[in-house]
């Protein structure tokens, strides 16, 4: 029996850990053009220059959508590599508009799992911390703990970076 790459792969990983280099060369290892679906939202020059060295590290053929909110409907409508970058910038841009987050997190759900592939979808790993003092904040580790839970139950392989080493949490191939 021959064994295909994963369809899914869900990277997590904290700040700075090699995550989003790490999952751009998943895409990468497939023909493009490959899109990039960025959730971020531009508020002040320190997320500026964020996004701005993202985008400096890719090549032209890397067509980039800016879904800060509407991430599972530009799922929806991908035919090729995917790589979205990053859930948890999503999951806050759903909690500040007061999004129905556990909607939401349906519709993203079953966009990755009619999606032609391959998809990888990064994520900041935010529950290994000391509980939050605030509500907001433990809101948000809590819906950013369902939503990884959620997706590493679909995907086919699971990833975690550290240090820019990736480690495999769930280990997968299709068959």
């Amino acid at each position: 029996m021959v064994e295909s790459p994963p369809r899914l792969i869900l990277v997590l990983g904290g700040a700075r850990s090699g995550k989003s280099a790490y999952a751009e060369g998943l895409v990468t290892a497939r023909p493009g053009p490959w899109l990039y679906l960025a959730t971020a939202e531009i508020w002040d020059d320190e997320m500026a220059e964020r996004v701005a060295h993202h985008r400096e590290r890719r090549s032209a053929e890397w067509i980039t959508r800016d879904v800060p909110l509407a991430l599972p409907e530009a799922l929806a409508e991908a035919r090729g590599p995917v790589l979205v970058d990053c859930l948890t910038l999503w999951l806050t841009n759903l909690i500040l508009a007061e999004a129905d987050v556990a909607g939401a997190t349906d519709r993203l759900a079953a966009a990755c799992a009619a999606a032609p592939g391959p998809v990888v979808l990064v994520s900041n790993e935010v529950g290994l911390g000391i509980v939050p003092d605030n509500a907001l904040a433990r809101r948000f580790r809590d819906e950013a703990g369902r939503l990884h839970q959620r997706m590493a139950a679909l995907a086919d392989r699971v990833v975690l970076t550290v240090a820019g080493l990736p480690l495999d949490v769930k280990p997968g191939h299709t068959r």
